[in-house]
């Protein structure tokens, strides 16, 4: 009984690490806010305890952790020949399907790997397709999705792991964090002959972050457009268990994952038109934090009881479960400017803003055009960020103002 006191006072008084390089403020704000909603302040319930969630990719780590383990794939022969290139995303062009027929197909039987390591022109559109969304030729991939719902070369890469264990592509995403973490800052790798990222670093703020939040009873959840599999053994390291890691979920064909998709709220399974992305994170939100499995998924969950209190996220990506939020919601900035538009704003005064923590981008030169063309709706058309908690107004233009200059030194707030 007295460890299990002195426990519980241990972790009410966990607080962030006063070394680490916040900017500004944003470490005093992120401690009161956990001291007003953690265990200690005096609404806690453990019964029901308050939700933080975070985005994956540059949010918790800088670069991609699909984009790692997809590169690692390419480059060691994981890739398996599709019955036909269609099956890996029902958004491919006509023009894409053909080249990858040519390039990839005479390689291996349908549900052989792909000797990509040695073939440059498979590896090639491969990656070109998944990064670019472009052929190698230049013609755009993919069309006709929903751009509030889907990333059509994420939801691509994720079909990719079909025929494999989901054991199987765990043990691939450690061998590209492996990988990864072994090469310097900035480093480059080819895969085909296309230059693509190839280092990985965890981000000691937001780990330190995530550290205190569940030592103060914080239910702290991934919510990330990368692969399940990938996510969870990417999100190990921070102490996050797999039940609390949301990612893009392929649907097994007995223990193999298949081509298609998990659906949520409106969209079924195998329809595969909604992922972890924008919209389609609030619905993964809401079916599985808040145990929301019906058609109106992915509307805003209003309930106090059934909202997150802290959010955070680096990307246009994100910008629908941040605004979820109902107490703070920190924004990595990576110059993306539907967030970004929403975060210097700041309407309500509860966005938090924070330069990367690894090769931080200077100073936007032009203002972010909030008022005209920084957000997109959902035929990828560019509009005015309207604020929705000011009568749907446009957002006026914002000024870049939380950023890391080349020497070093902050810039005034």
């Amino acid at each position: 009984m007295k460890f299990l006191v002195l426990l519980a006072l241990s972790g009410c008084a966990a607080t962030l690490d006063g070394k680490q390089p916040w900017f500004g403020d944003n470490r005093v704000r992120l401690q009161q806010m956990i001291d007003a909603h953690g265990r200690g302040s005096k609404g806690f319930d453990p019964r029901h305890p308050p939700v933080a969630t975070f985005d994956w990719d540059n949010t918790v780590i800088r670069n991609d952790a699909g984009d790692a383990t997809m590169f690692w794939m390419i480059r060691n022969d994981k890739i398996r020949r599709p019955p036909t290139w269609a099956r890996a995303s029902r958004f491919l062009t006509s023009g894409a399907i053909a080249r990858l027929s040519a390039a990839c197909d005479a390689l291996a039987e349908i549900g052989s790997v792909l000797p990509t390591r040695a073939n440059p022109t498979c590896a090639d559109e491969l990656a070109s397709t998944y990064t670019k969304m472009k052929t190698t030729d230049g013609d755009e991939a993919f069309s006709g999705w929903d751009r509030r719902r889907m990333e059509p070369a994420y939801a691509f890469g994720v079909a990719l792991e079909a025929g494999w264990t989901a054991a199987e592509i765990r043990g691939f995403a450690e061998a590209a964090l492996r990988e990864n973490e072994a090469q310097p800052i900035g480093a480059t790798q080819t895969v085909g002959t296309q230059k693509v990222t190839a280092y990985i670093r965890y981000h000691q703020p937001i780990r330190d972050l995530i550290r205190v939040l569940q030592a103060r009873g914080f239910d702290v959840y991934i919510i990330s457009a990368s692969s399940q599999y990938i996510a969870e053994v990417f999100a190990r390291r921070v102490g996050i268990a797999a039940d609390h890691v949301v990612g893009v979920r392929p649907l097994l064909d007995g223990d193999r994952l298949s081509y298609d998709l998990t659906g949520c709220g409106d969209v079924p399974d195998r329809a595969n038109q909604l992922i972890t992305y924008i919209d389609g994170k609030r619905c993964w939100v809401n079916k599985v934090i808040y145990g929301d499995h019906g058609p109106d998924a992915a509307r805003r969950n209003v309930s106090v009881t059934a909202s997150h209190v802290f959010t955070a996220g680096d990307s246009d990506t994100d910008v629908t479960f941040l605004e979820d939020a109902r107490q703070l919601r920190l924004v990595i900035n990576r110059n993306r400017p539907e967030v970004m538009c929403r975060a210097y704003h700041n309407s309500d005064g509860k966005w938090l803003i924070n330069p990367m923590f690894y090769e931080p981008l200077p100073k936007q030169a032009a203002p972010y055009p909030c008022a005209s063309s920084a957000c997109f709706d959902s035929a990828g058309t560019a509009v005015p960020c309207l604020d929705a908690m000011n009568g749907g107004r446009p957002i006026p233009d914002q000024s870049d103002k939380v950023y890391a200059p080349l020497d070093g030194h902050p810039p005034p707030r």
